[in-house]
């Protein structure tokens, strides 16, 4: 419906929209835009279209200035022989099965397009679809030219809105959304202060849809599992180095499906994960368990399992961190970490993963703000320091554009690790930092500090020619073709917010997905070791089981209890020893099971509280000590002559419900350790791939 404004309305519309050199100009006419024509999404050269029996086509409209849009009314349908296959009027296919050859044809009632549907049951496959080619199906050119730079770069910059004025932000705000549209912002990531129930995620996503004027928004989130895991309305799953132990490819490809069904039922279109790093460091303080393992293949194939199921559902995936972050011993979050090896062992060990993503079609990939002296040993001075530092892989050229790019093939999206992390905002000022990962081969920058500097930054150095044109327009051409193949696409006629609501409270925490979850959590449950054959536990009604621990000792001890009456959890006090009432009970125990929890190497030093708390317990009581290796299962390492242990990685409900079937022996243990655990002095206690059960005990074989 065309709308008449009187003039001086007109005049302060324009000057609103002055205020900013970020906003586009809008007159009546633009916004009443002409459609110069109309595709099918089908179409398009990079959409992989596989014949279903029945399946659903897309119209799409395309604007004069290039852009593109989702239409799914006032469009007409037709087969031009339905004794090959029908449509009806929303788009639905359904092939007869007889043979030979229809055109489906759909018209906007301007433009009309078509796709050519052929059956030939006397060949292998029996069905083909076959898409018009025209220059006309090709709209990531015209989309560019139709683009001003200043949308061009914010199709580059991803922000995250976890809070405004100290409160979650767990709804849009008119804020946010003038923010979305000055910026002409390309994507946003979620944290999990913004992701508090299904149906407030839901309508946050569509309303982020929603603020984008032009193109679909890549809503982003880490939702790896176990211990990054960000919905809370979710099924969480036990975590990647579980999935490692289970060695299960089947199961970690569910796992990524069933990730992947609950993003896309809440409208979230992109996962930055799996980690595909190569954890051989067991004090790697900020990957360990996110890891898989230690073994480059192993990895490899997980990683490339958890990218397929979780495509397969419709959600991008991100392989991340470039070109590894298993071998470090420093958080990047709070430090500049350094990988010293050479150029043959990153690609024996820490490239293989990423090799296999790329050769599988991963959707983009993550950098890490990880020095690589034997790639590039160029240097800067930290802004904080005042030290020359290594410059790290993030804002690396060399590793960006040389390594990733030329030496490995890859074409499609990188994107920056967060720039906020202390690695890059410690030696590098915030505009700097864009620029540098711009210039490396960065097509996304994620969480910048301070959006609207580093936004007119990037704009100024575009103007100076410190970056090119073509260098922004090769990003935002990934970009576009990252959206478009996943079906990223701003829709006319979106679907209404209570209808996804709908959808979504039955897709997330869906009985399936938590079977998978219970499956995958015991599965990856390690026997490490079983002296004396304590376990599995076979308990008298009376008989008494004494908990203890520092972190998460209630979760354990209520895991437990739901196969034992009588249990008691004793939490390690601050004074770091038991009182004498607790040191009773503990010796009265008819069995003692300790969890100690570890994230880091300090955690589980021998002179740690709970480390020594679990060697004093075993030298004090009668009854075999239980131990388990809540998160990383290096701990045994500070406790090696407890009689059983049982390594579960991760502390989601889930792991603690596997580890306590285990116990009582409700499940047979068949997980084997994906990494080795040395010992304090640098040998080896237990080598990866080590794994009792109960069955080969049974056998002799412990």
């Amino acid at each position: 419906m065309i709308r008449y404004v009187n003039k001086i309305t007109l005049i302060v519309f324009i000057s609103f929209f002055a205020l900013s050199s970020w906003t586009i100009h809008h007159s009546l006419a633009e916004d009443q835009e002409q459609i110069k024509d109309f595709i099918l999404y089908e179409n398009i050269k990079k959409i992989d279209v596989q014949p279903e029996e029945r399946m659903s086509l897309q119209g799409m409209n395309v604007y004069e200035d290039g852009h593109f849009t989702f239409v799914n009314e006032g469009i007409t349908w037709n087969s031009t022989n339905e004794n090959v296959a029908t449509v009806d009027q929303d788009g639905q296919v359904e092939w007869t099965g007889q043979p030979g050859r229809t055109y489906i044809e759909a018209s906007n009632g301007a433009h009309q397009d078509r796709i050519a549907f052929h059956h030939r049951p006397e060949q292998a496959g029996g069905s083909e679809i076959i898409k018009e080619t025209d220059d006309r199906h090709a709209l990531i050119d015209d989309a560019i030219n139709g683009m001003k730079i200043e949308e061009k770069i914010g199709q580059m910059l991803m922000p995250d809105f976890r809070t405004w004025n100290g409160e979650n932000v767990t709804e849009m705000l008119p804020e946010i959304e003038q923010i979305v549209k000055d910026y002409h912002l390309g994507g946003v990531i979620l944290f999990a202060e913004n992701v508090e129930t299904t149906a407030q995620t839901a309508e946050l996503v569509a309303d982020y849809q929603a603020a984008s004027e032009k193109y679909g928004m890549l809503t982003t989130i880490d939702q790896e599992g176990g211990t990054v895991t960000r919905l809370q309305s979710g099924t969480d799953m036990p975590g990647n180095m579980a999935l490692g132990a289970g060695n299960d490819v089947e199961m970690t490809s569910k796992v990524g499906g069933a990730i992947g069904a609950e993003l896309e039922s809440l409208g979230i279109n992109m996962n930055l994960a799996p980690t595909v790093d190569v954890n051989n460091n067991p004090d790697n303080p900020v990957i360990g368990v996110r890891s898989f393992g230690e073994d480059p293949s192993l990895v490899a194939d997980h990683g490339v399992a958890y990218m397929d199921g979780m495509q397969e559902s419709g959600t991008a995936v991100t392989a991340k961190h470039f070109p590894g972050h298993g071998d470090t011993d420093v958080d990047s979050h709070v430090g500049l970490p350094e990988i010293p090896h050479d150029r043959d062992r990153l690609f024996d060990v820490e490239l293989p993963p990423f090799q296999a993503a790329m050769d599988n079609d991963v959707d983009a990939i993550m950098t890490a703000h990880v020095t690589f002296p034997e790639i590039d040993s160029s240097t800067v001075i930290s802004k904080e320091t005042g030290e020359e530092i290594t410059i790290p892989a993030t804002l690396s050229e060399e590793v960006l554009t040389g390594l990733m790019r030329e030496e490995m093939g890859y074409e499609g999206v990188i994107y920056t690790d967060a720039l906020n992390m202390d690695a890059i905002d410690e030696h590098f000022e915030p505009v700097d930092a864009a620029i540098r990962a711009v210039q490396a081969g960065s097509d996304i920058v994620l969480m910048p500090v301070g959006l609207e500097d580093v936004a007119h930054g990037l704009l100024e150095a575009v103007n100076n020619k410190e970056i090119s044109e073509e260098r922004i327009e090769a990003s935002v051409e990934r970009i576009l073709e990252l959206k478009l193949k996943r079906g990223i696409v701003k829709e006319e006629n979106p679907t209404p917010v209570e209808e996804k609501i709908a959808q979504a409270e039955e897709i997330v925490g869906a009985e399936e997905h938590l079977e998978v979850e219970k499956q995958a959590a015991e599965q990856g449950v390690t026997l490490v070791k079983n002296e004396g054959d304590v376990l599995p536990l076979n308990l008298d009604e009376d008989e008494s089981v004494v908990v203890i621990g520092d972190e998460y000792v209630k979760q354990l001890s209520d895991a437990i209890e739901a196969h034992h009456s009588e249990v008691e959890a004793i939490e390690l006090p601050e004074s770091e020893d038991f009182s004498e009432g607790q040191w009773q009970m503990i010796q009265q125990a008819d069995k003692v099971i300790a969890g100690t929890y570890s994230a880091d190497n300090e955690a589980r030093e021998v002179n740690h509280p709970q480390m020594e708390m679990v060697r004093s317990v075993q030298e004090e009581v009668n009854t075999p000590l239980i131990s388990i290796g809540i998160r990383n299962p290096y701990d045994v390492m500070a406790y090696p002559e407890v009689e059983a242990y049982l390594a579960q990685y991760g502390l989601l409900e889930a792991n603690f419900k596997a580890t306590a079937n285990i116990l009582f022996g409700e499940t047979e243990p068949v997980g084997q350790l994906p990494v080795t655990i040395p010992t304090v002095d640098g040998g080896v206690l237990y080598e990866a791939g080590h794994g009792l059960s109960y069955e080969r005990r049974e056998e002799g074989e412990t």
